[in-house]
């Protein structure tokens, strides 16, 4: 086997596709996944995880550890670069920003990448006070004045992550009430440095030459200056798919189509995870969605 050909090759190296390969690998084939940053994906930026069955609680870095623990004692490779362009041409051609790989089934577990507001400067203050990732970047907010921007589970989440370093977190939520979990809900209005602002919408970005000072707020139709050190944006995701444009695979809002079993409508190409158009996006889902992209293409191998 050439170095660049192997029978399955996964994109993705989050928690469904460490998953999937996992799956394949005890079956008796040879696998390489392709990841762009780390193992784990999104769950490295979850604090705590405490809904994931045989888990009282663990934070999402760990449980991304325990599992690339089994990837690596099983000696399934992990590439790091970026999957730029994926071709049928008999063979599946995966190009990546360094190389192109050979394939007989692909497997797209490429989940998804953080919505932003979409706001002007926002660029700018990228790792200069805008974040989307509080246990990545909670440390630099130690004893300041942030704002999160949310209403589901992740922000309730990382607000309950950063009630324990900074002096004060404001909600921000452009509706009357949290659409995350109630007992998150309940726990962050019982920290005594949490304030809520209801229907509030962010819409503008304050800030100099260095980092981003202040918010304009909306809220009922009276404009505000709010000022901050730091803005964490937890208002949902996209799927990362981008590079699947020459491939034919069936989009939905660009999340990729797929049957029960995980198949795309091109055959030979399956998918799991977050990218996939489906209805319940947990963790649990995402390696129950691997096991089953993984099952089904051994199965037509």
């Amino acid at each position: 086997m050439q170095n660049n050909q192997y029978p399955f090759i996964i994109i993705g190296g989050g928690i469904s596709g460490m998953t999937a390969a996992i799956y394949l690998k005890r079956a008796g084939h040879d696998v390489l996944i392709l990841e762009k940053e780390i193992p784990g994906g999104q769950i490295n930026r979850t604090a705590e995880i405490e809904n994931y069955p045989g888990f009282l609680q663990i934070d999402g870095p760990s449980f991304a550890m325990n599992v690339y623990g089994q990837v690596q004692k099983l000696e399934i490779p992990m590439v790091f670069e970026n999957v730029v362009d994926v071709k049928k041409e008999g063979d599946i051609h995966v190009i990546t920003n360094n190389k192109e790989y050979l394939c007989k089934k692909l497997i797209i577990a490429t989940g998804r990448v953080p919505r932003k507001l979409e706001l002007e400067h926002e660029e700018k203050y990228i790792g200069h006070g805008i974040s989307y990732c509080a246990l990545c970047d909670g440390v630099f907010f130690k004893d300041k004045t942030v704002a999160v921007v949310g209403s589901g589970n992740s922000a309730l989440e990382e607000a309950l992550y950063l009630t324990k370093l900074c002096k004060k977190i404001i909600m921000l939520n452009r509706s009357e009430k949290f659409k995350g979990s109630q007992i998150l809900f309940e726990k962050l209005k019982s920290s005594h440095n949490v304030e809520f602002l209801y229907q509030t919408q962010v819409i503008a970005l304050h800030g100099n030459e260095e980092k981003l000072t202040g918010l304009e707020i909306m809220k009922e139709n009276r404009t505000s200056t709010l000022p901050i050190d730091g803005l964490f944006v937890y208002i949902g995701s996209v799927p990362n798919t981008s590079f699947l444009i020459n491939t034919g695979v069936e989009l939905d809002h660009n999340f990729i189509v797929v049957d029960q079993n995980m198949r795309t409508n091109i055959d030979g190409i399956y998918a799991c995870g977050d990218c996939v158009k489906k209805e319940v996006y947990q963790l649990t889902t995402a390696v129950g969605d691997g096991a089953t992209a993984a099952t089904t293409a051994e199965k037509e191998a």
